[in-house]
């Protein structure tokens, strides 16, 4: 319906669907319009201008070239629905008809599609996971059957410098004893 804030507009909005609905229904006998569905309508505020958004049914329409002429006889046709809606609308003012082709119904099914083919690959990685079974254990890494690298790496360092890891921590262990009698001089300028 129309998009606004007054509230007229959006009476005249739904009667003006209404009765282009009907009319391509019951009056306009045209071949051309055979599947055309008024989706919405929508009228400024001002009522000056209606703007028709339409959609053909049938996924044959885009390469047959049936909407390219449902579009042209919607043009064609465009005064005489613009007469049907000032009587049957008993509007001082009638709208100017503008017919846009509605793409969303299109998009929506695409994406419906798309989305289709997702759940499908969804349920069949959950199928695949069902039986599947972990690669390795727990921790890959680490074997009892493996002696630790850490180890005779410490080993071979102690065997070749003649210390032990030990010794090295004790130099670091005692406490650093500094001279504070002796105070650094200071540059005079």
């Amino acid at each position: 319906m129309a998009k606004g804030t007054n509230p007229r507009a959006v009476r005249i909005a739904g009667l003006i669907k209404r009765v282009i609905a009907q009319s391509l229904e019951y009056t306009l006998h045209d071949p051309r319009l055979a599947g055309v569905t008024i989706t919405d309508v929508r009228v400024t505020n001002d009522m000056q201008l209606a703007r028709v958004f339409w959609t053909q049914l049938g996924e044959a329409g885009k390469e047959q070239g049936q909407r390219k002429r449902a579009a042209q006889a919607l043009a064609q046709s465009r005064g005489r629905l613009r007469s049907l809606v000032g009587q049957k609308a008993g509007l001082r003012l009638t709208p100017v008809l503008e017919f846009k082709y509605d793409e969303v119904p299109g998009e929506a099914t695409e994406i419906e599609d798309i989305l289709a083919v997702a759940l499908k690959r969804d349920r069949d990685l959950a199928a695949q996971r069902e039986g599947a079974q972990y690669a390795g254990d727990a921790d890959p890494y680490k074997h009892d059957d493996e002696p630790e690298v850490a180890d005779s790496e410490e080993a071979d360092s102690e065997e070749a410098d003649g210390t032990t890891a030990d010794a090295d921590l004790a130099e670091f262990a005692e406490p650093a004893q500094f001279d504070t009698a002796t105070e650094p001089e200071e540059n005079e300028a």
